[in-house]
């Protein structure tokens, strides 16, 4: 009998912990006019996602971006097997919106992204603002329903634009950078947020959900994801296609209220079951990466950085 109960133990604890990510890219086709253009990006994005064998990642995108170069890197990423995704035609904030307003802005935008072999009905939120009272909320989850969209949270939350804001600002005065450090500050920043929203969804729902990692289609994005994969794995992690991620229980929760800054379908679940603090990791901060980029990348005072 005993025996048994270890066995059973055995086979039943990985799945429990099963550590299982999904990789999406938010505003494509976004401006590239700094360490690559656009389709520079475009392809060492799809070339890192090749060699380290990411069969399927989701790209959300704005319309507003679809001119000719712009309709070009959309294609070349739904050539590469990876989904177009709706992100909203001009990216605004429905916060200062009403739902009729923001319902057009997301229709155009699903008008525009037909055109893509690799379009999928998943709509995520710029901002992660879903509405910022219960009507507006509610009134935009009945136009996604009516629509056949799936709406596309996240669970793991990051800064990663703002350590591209930094790249990009170094990188415009000439600093002489160091790539590996800069690719050290990347991955070590994004697992610190990984790892620690994991922990919380472990601890309010007691297992480790089908993740989905917030990330942003930029230069950085295009250097160092290989290297971010290649560390979710040694710590045992296996990347997932968006579409099973979206299989999970979690997918059908219903927040207890509303957020007007929300920090992602674990940040929701949490504050439901009592957690006040925390629901932003200690990296999603601007002064925070400011002082890290200076200290592990460029290794001089932040306030020659930031001059």
């Amino acid at each position: 009998m005993k025996h048994y109960l270890l066995l059973l133990l055995i086979c039943i604890s990985p799945l429990s912990h099963a550590k299982q990510i999904a990789i999406t890219f938010d505003d494509s086709p976004r401006k590239a006019d700094g360490y690559f253009d656009g389709p520079e990006r475009a392809q060492k994005l799809i070339q890192a996602l090749k060699k380290h064998n990411i069969a399927q990642v989701a790209f959300f995108s704005n319309s507003l971006g679809l001119n000719a170069e712009g309709i070009q890197r959309l294609q070349s990423y739904s050539q590469a097997g990876h989904i177009i995704a709706n992100h909203t035609h001009s990216h605004p904030d429905f916060n200062n919106m009403t739902v009729e307003e923001y319902a057009q802005n997301f229709l155009l935008a699903d008008l525009e992204l037909k055109q893509f072999k690799g379009f999928k009905k998943l709509f995520r939120f710029p901002y992660l603002r879903d509405g910022n009272s219960e009507l507006k909320r509610t009134g935009m989850q009945a136009v996604l329903k009516k629509q056949g969209y799936i709406n596309a949270y996240i669970t793991l939350n990051n800064y990663d634009w703002y350590m591209e804001d930094l790249f990009q600002r170094a990188i415009k005065k000439g600093v002489a950078l160091d790539f590996d450090r800069m690719r050290q500050f990347y991955v070590q920043v994004l697992m610190e947020s990984i790892e620690y929203y994991d922990a919380m969804a472990q601890t309010h729902l007691g297992r480790s959900p089908k993740h989905i990692l917030l990330l942003h289609e930029m230069d950085i994005s295009a250097l160092f994801v290989g290297d971010l994969v290649d560390a979710l794995r040694r710590k045992g992690w296996s990347i997932i296609t968006p579409e099973e991620a979206y299989t999970d229980d979690i997918a059908q929760y219903q927040p207890q209220g509303v957020f007007s800054y929300n920090p992602g379908r674990i940040g929701e679940i949490a504050r439901d079951k009592g957690q006040k603090a925390g629901l932003w990791h200690h990296t999603l901060d601007e002064a925070y990466l400011e002082k890290r980029f200076a200290e592990e990348v460029l290794s001089i005072k932040l306030e020659r950085v930031m001059e």
